[in-house]
Order: C-alpha cells, then structure tokens, then sequence
C-alpha cells in the first residue's frame, strides 16, 4: 500500500563523495510529514561493519532501518565485500514479499566506493563518486560536482556545503547538518 501525497514521509538530503583515498557522507536532520515539520535532528547516517564504511537512508524511516539492518547482515555474510552485499540486499529486496514494500533509499561508501541501493533492484555507482538521495539529493549533487572540479576542498568540506546549498534550496531540507568520514 502506497503512502498517501499528504502523509508520505519526505525529509533527507543524503550525499556522499569520494576524494584523496576519504570517503565522507552527510544529512540533513529534518523529517517531515506531509507539510509540517515533525523533527529537526534525525540522524540519517549510520556507520557499518567495524567502521569502514558510513551508509545514510532517505524514504521512511522505520523501512530504511529495516533495511540498514538487513544489509549489515549482509556485509557480516560475505566478509565486509561491499559490491557483494549490496547486489545480495538489492536482491533480496526487489523479490521478498516484505522487503518489496519497503519506501526507501540507502547511500553507501566506503574510502574506495560509493554506491546507491534502491528498492527496484538497482546498486548503482557514480562515475564521479559522489552519491546522492532524498528530495533534496539533486541541489547537493550539483553543488558537489560543481565542488570537486572547481576547488581543492577535502570530501568533508564538499558535503558540508552541499548540503548548506540544499538546504537553501529544498523546503524537506534543513541546516542541521551531520557528516561524518571514512
């Protein structure tokens, strides 16, 4: 069963990038429901398997954690082999009654890859290393290509300001912004 337009949970911008051997993945804090803003600090982004890589989810909240789980059972199944344990979760996700259902996205990276998850069965890996998700994913995706060819900022400092450019954009965007590195 499809969310309705007014109680479909949108709330995230989630953007990865890859620089210098570093990885580094933020968002923004906000959730809302409908038209009104419920939170203003979720945590979005989630640190797997023994801290090499981050991973941050867009869509509803309760299905994405479901999901994160999931996919750390994955990552502990095939030895922390990212590429493996996302086309195993993609897998599992787009042909498991239960899983199907699930409305959300996951961003994940890693010092060495970065890669997009989706419910369709997609595991998708930018050329450019930089991965993006949720209502406000294009702003910051811009923001940061336009970053990485333009200046020498390390892949913190890129999506700290792409998110800042988001959430200058993106009403489902707010400036409580989380990064953190690999």
């Amino acid at each position: 069963m499809k969310h309705s337009e007014e109680s479909r949970i949108r709330s995230t911008t989630v953007i990865g990038v890859l620089r210098d051997g570093k990885a580094a993945l933020g968002s923004d804090g906000q959730m809302t429901l409908g038209n009104t803003v419920v939170k203003h600090s979720t945590r979005k982004i989630r640190s797997l398997y023994h801290g090499k890589l981050l991973a941050g989810f867009a869509g509803a909240t309760a299905d994405a954690i479901t999901l994160l789980d999931r996919f750390e059972e994955k990552l502990e199944a095939y030895n922390g082999k990212l590429e493996r344990a996302a086309v195993e979760l993609a897998r599992d996700w787009r042909t498991d009654k239960y899983l199907r259902r699930l409305e959300a996205m996951l961003a994940i990276v890693s010092s060495e890859k970065a890669l997009i998850i989706s419910g369709t069965g997609d595991v998708i890996e930018p050329e450019d290393g930089i991965v993006a998700i949720g209502s406000g994913s294009m702003y910051a995706l811009a923001a940061a290509r336009a970053l990485m060819k333009h200046t020498g900022l390390h892949a913190r400092d890129i999506v700290q300001e792409s998110l800042k450019t988001a959430a200058d954009i993106c009403i489902y965007t707010n400036d409580h912004i989380v990064v953190e590195e690999v």
